[in-house]
């Protein structure tokens, strides 16, 4: 089967990887791809959200399957439209994905079904949420609605924290992301992120992850789309993941199909595990970035036959195999992340993947013959180990065999499990 996968990043970069290993895989194409992704499959330049041409593409190229990466076409609604064109597509319908399109919808969802979330308001007026924030206080989240590249939330320790936060959604700084604000209330715990395949009707629970936000050591510093992560989250034990889908994801799914907008795809759940249980913090529509990158370096099982099935509607009897041991990787950003940054900066040489080590590449390009940055984050070192300290120690020996004068990492990836580990 020919296959089409959308999108550009590390994320893509992992599933491309993982997809061509699958003997289902005819041809392997990636619109727009990336040069990390040109070993593993054939690069398209073709842009996210060019419906007719992704179509005329797929038509072209006898592709019979589509597989999103990222949310932002999803959202708006390229899925609909080329499964109206006739292709089997993995991914979620423009109604489905306004779990992530809109922070507001999916906490009027929490309510109306019952899922544990943190209360919350939903605002169109600056003045009107200033208000708010000054009666409940701080700590207190502020949320642009819309999709905000992972940078919308602020958690403010102080009300005028918050005050400035709701200034800058409403001053355009998210552009229309930032048209509507929900304020919510602040979740004490421990956070970790829960990866579900949907076929609208059926749940297969793939695995946990922890990832780090802030651009800093310590969880210092300005949010970021994330700066490393590992899986499995020890957070997340067996209790805690049935509490999880039978007190969020199973009632989400019911709800979904209730309300005329059945999911199908994967629940990438936001979660923070408080002295209650798991509560939801928000729902993504696709795998997350990094964490897709760890989660295949664990899955043992055939991606292109999950994939299919939550397509097609058959993951009724399906389940995923996972390698027992820990997957860590390291996001390497460009120096100024996330704030500005100099771009096209040089990469002057990588590691050599290896069986237990491998560099997804997730902002790059090629300028005559020079490897060189052109994003935030630009390459997730990741690597397998027995347990977190030693996949921790593995990755961070790869990070010494990237020459880039323009990058830097987060140095302390994993620190909580490693904090787990040394007291037992």
């Amino acid at each position: 089967m020919n296959v089409l996968l959308i999108g550009s990043g590390g994320r893509e970069h992992a599933l491309a990887w993982k997809m061509v290993q699958s003997p289902l895989i005819g041809k392997l194409y990636v619109a727009p791809g990336n040069p990390g992704i040109e070993k593993h499959a054939f690069c398209v330049d073709l842009a996210a959200d060019d419906t007719d041409g992704l179509i005329a593409f797929c038509t072209d190229r006898n592709v019979e399957f589509v597989v999103f990466g990222p949310e932002a076409p999803l959202v708006a609604g390229i899925s609909d439209r080329l499964r109206e064109a006739g292709l089997l597509v993995f991914g979620p319908s423009q109604a489905a994905a306004q779990l992530e399109g809109s922070k507001g919808f999916t906490k009027d969802l929490c309510a109306k079904y019952g899922i544990p979330t943190g209360a919350y308001r939903r605002f169109s007026d600056a003045t009107d949420a200033k208000s708010y924030v000054d009666e409940q206080g701080a700590p207190i989240v502020v949320k642009a609605d819309g999709l905000a590249a992972g940078k919308g939330v602020t958690v403010a320790m102080t009300t005028e924290e918050a005050r400035a936060a709701i200034d800058d959604c409403f001053a355009g700084t998210f552009g229309a992301a930032g048209a509507e604000v929900v304020i919510e209330a602040y979740l004490d715990g421990e956070e970790a992120s829960f990866f579900v395949l949907s076929d609208g009707k059926t749940a297969l629970a793939l695995a946990s992850v922890q990832d780090h936000k802030r651009v800093g050591d310590g969880d210092t510093g300005p949010n970021t789309g994330g700066m490393g992560a590992y899986s499995p989250a020890p957070v997340m034990t067996e209790e805690m993941i049935a509490r999880t889908m039978s007190e969020i994801i199973e009632p989400t799914i019911r709800g979904m199909a209730e309300m005329g907008h059945p999911f199908s795809g994967v629940f990438f759940a936001g979660l923070m595990i408080t002295d209650k249980g798991p509560e939801l913090i928000e729902y993504n529509v696709r795998f997350g970035d990094p964490e897709c990158q760890v989660l295949m370096l664990r899955l043992k099982s055939d991606l292109m036959e999950l994939l299919l099935a939550t397509a097609k509607g058959e993951l009724d009897g399906m389940t995923a195999e996972w390698s027992d041991e820990t997957a860590l990787t390291v996001v390497m950003a460009s120096k100024g992340y996330p704030g500005s940054y100099a771009k096209g900066t040089p990469i002057e040489a990588l590691p050599e993947d290896g069986e237990d080590v491998r560099v997804f590449h997730a902002g790059t390009s090629m300028s005559e013959d020079q490897l060189i940055a052109t994003g935030g984050r630009v390459l997730n070192v990741t690597a397998l180990g027995k347990t977190v300290s030693e996949a921790r120690d593995r990755a961070y020996q790869a990070v010494e065999g990237v020459v880039w004068d323009g990058g830097f990492c987060r140095k302390d990836i994993g620190w909580r499990a490693i904090a787990r580990e040394t007291e037992v």
